[in-house]
């Protein structure tokens, strides 16, 4: 009987080197950069570049052009100017040349007279055309000091709630086009505060902060109706009183009038 031997195949016990390594034996290296190839790349560069510079210069382009930002800018120019005119519209007309002439002026004017003067106020606290406090100072001096007090009352009242719900509405768009941009930054680290409440409160009873600005940021927090009118009703009052009054009575006493 005849047996015939087949030969034995070996398979590789140990795995091989790639295996235990695990990396191929073959060794990926990036292509080279040739000097056509790093040009692209710098082309790209400087376009990207150039797109970035010009959507920036875009948007202050359109910042520039902005309407609502002009017409904040040149607000004061127009109220100074509006401010002389009467000025000189009361000197020529003998208005202004005594106290007793312009409250007589202003008596003639009938209710007209307490409606302009509580639309002037109440815009100009909204937007600063006017600066609002100058009005305060005239409320006293021209309807005497209890009438005019509460007419500077009603007016800053009624525009400090509208400040409330129209940034409420709008949020900090509108405001950074009203107020510089550095000016609301600073204020809005107020809200940051957990007493940002009693903040606002004691700065709307002093009158030492922009008041018309806090009341547009106040809107865009979580401060509720409610509480923002009951701290313009019952701190309000308190700055109209020490400066209306206060700043009307020295003006009554050292004008040459």
């Amino acid at each position: 009987m005849s047996t015939t031997t087949q030969p034995m195949q070996l398979t590789p016990l140990a795995p091989t080197i790639s295996t235990l390594t695990g990396r191929s034996t073959t060794t990926d290296r990036a292509p080279a950069r040739t000097p056509a190839t790093a040009a692209a790349a710098a082309s790209a560069a400087a376009s990207d570049g150039a797109t970035a510079t010009a959507t920036a210069g875009a948007r202050t382009g359109a910042s520039t052009r902005d309407p609502v930002r002009i017409a904040a800018r040149l607000s004061p120019l127009l109220g100074l100017g509006i401010s002389i005119a009467l000025v000189w519209w009361g000197l020529q007309t003998g208005v202004l040349q005594s106290l007793e002439n312009l409250q007589a002026f202003i008596t003639s004017l009938g209710a007209w007279g307490p409606v302009a003067f509580l639309i002037a106020s109440t815009a100009s606290v909204i937007f600063p055309i006017v600066p609002g406090g100058l009005l305060v100072i005239a409320g006293p001096v021209l309807f005497g000091p209890v009438e005019g007090t509460v007419y500077n009352f009603v007016a800053v009242s009624t525009g400090s709630l509208l400040n409330f719900l129209i940034a409420r509405h709008v949020g900090l768009a509108l405001i950074e086009r009203i107020f510089p941009a550095k000016t609301v930054e600073k204020f809005l680290g107020w809200t940051r505060s957990n007493h940002f409440t009693r903040a606002f409160a004691l700065a709307i009873a002093l009158p030492v902060a922009p008041d018309d600005l806090l009341c547009y940021i106040a809107g865009t927090t979580r401060m509720r109706w409610r509480t923002f009118v009951l701290i313009i009703l019952l701190c309000k009052p308190w700055a109209l009183i020490a400066y209306g009054l206060g700043v009307s009575a020295l003006i009554l006493r050292y004008l040459p009038w």
